[in-house]
């Protein structure tokens, strides 16, 4: 088992009250850290309101609510990434996922124009996601997964974007750009409030496949844009830490909602993952009250909590 920081006393009561929107539980298409339900538990214990299932591959409705009837408690919440398993932008698949009780909607990750381009040349052995490799394993098997851009050659929304954010706007759910380029995530914020669509999140704009600096990220702030920032892009050396805090410093704490992307087996146990960036940011100067907005009402806001 890998070392890894403990969270401070001061940091776990700081989050107490937060969500994570951004974990990778089993079951998955990988080997994961913990289990939904175990996850749960440890949610209970700590006083952390909860969690957002993302698979890159899976709809993830149908799995938190059975993780909450078995908890007894409305921990998780199921979420639904567009990508090419589950036909790309695809509003059918969204309505459904809504009636199940899903909340957030992501864009391509693994399927993103970009990130698809990288999966060959990407080293599955070195600073990789764990998703390269499954991707390859996919190619290899014959099961051909495809690209899933979100414009047109003129760079416009395509019609089914559109349609997409259609459904995100009439069932109140939140929007989350996912793997999208710079080009990709300034036109998808613009359609995406045009439409109608209440939150909007650019996620993990730090990751190097779709890193945007802090006046792109200011311009996208004035937009209305909120910004997921992931514990794993700085822990796992994707980025440094002060790139973190200035873009944070940016564009301020009211528009910055944390995530931990944790749940790969080598990082650190999921429910940690809040408290380790409360003590990093009170290393970096950041006030309580600013903490309290980025890891406790933010993600509450996500939630729907």
């Amino acid at each position: 088992m890998f070392d890894h920081p403990v969270p401070t006393e001061r940091a776990r009561e700081l989050v107490r009250g937060g969500f994570d929107p951004y974990v990778h539980a089993a079951p998955d298409f990988a080997p994961r850290r913990i289990t939904d339900l175990e996850l749960a538990e440890r949610c209970l214990e700590l006083g952390l309101a909860g969690f957002a299932l993302t698979s890159h591959y899976t709809a993830t409705a149908e799995r938190a609510a059975v993780v909450n009837a078995a908890a007894g408690a409305s921990l998780a919440v199921g979420t639904i990434v567009l990508n090419h398993a589950v036909g790309g932008l695809n509003a059918t698949a969204v309505e459904v996922a809504a009636l199940q009780g899903a909340r957030i909607v992501w864009l391509p990750t693994v399927s993103a124009t970009g990130e698809f381009a990288k999966v060959d040349a990407a080293d599955s052995n070195g600073n990789a996601p764990v998703w390269v490799r499954f991707e390859r394993e996919l190619r290899a098997a014959g099961a051909t997964p495809a690209p899933v851009p979100v414009l047109d050659e003129e760079g416009a929304p395509l019609p089914e974007l559109l349609a997409v954010l259609g459904v995100v706007a009439r069932r109140g759910l939140v929007l989350a750009t996912g793997h999208l380029s710079r080009v990709e995530t300034f036109a998808v914020v613009d359609a995406a409030a045009a439409a109608g669509v209440e939150t909007i999140v650019v996620t993990n704009p730090e990751f190097p496949s779709h890193k945007l600096s802090p006046d792109d990220q200011v311009a996208l702030a004035e937009r209305g844009a909120l910004f997921q920032r992931a514990l794993t892009t700085p822990y796992t050396g994707k980025c440094t830490w002060d790139e973190l805090f200035a873009a944070t410093r940016a564009v301020g704490a009211a528009r910055t909602v944390w995530g931990s992307d944790l749940g790969q087996v080598f990082n650190p146990p999921v429910e940690d993952g809040l408290a380790l960036l409360a003590d990093r940011f009170l290393d970096a100067g950041f006030s309580e009250e600013e903490i309290r907005i980025m890891a406790v009402e933010n993600t509450r806001r996500l939630a729907g909590v």
